[in-house]
């Protein structure tokens, strides 16, 4: 099983383990297994995390 859908299982079953009823709750279950999908596209090497918070915009001076 490739690390991305071990991350995505792992971030969904500890979501399900905190928050266990409701619709807005279902949506933090979500969002945490969107966290771990990309959490793990960045352990991969897939994703490139400087490209979004800014490291990779120095230029030179």
């Amino acid at each position: 099983m490739k690390p991305t859908y071990v991350g995505l299982f792992v971030g969904l079953i500890l979501g399900l383990a905190l928050v266990l009823e409701g619709f807005g709750e279902m949506l933090v279950v979500a969002l945490a297994g969107a966290v771990g999908y990309l959490v793990m596209k960045v352990v991969e090497g897939e994703l490139d995390p400087s490209d979004y918070i800014g490291g990779a915009s120095r230029r030179g001076l």
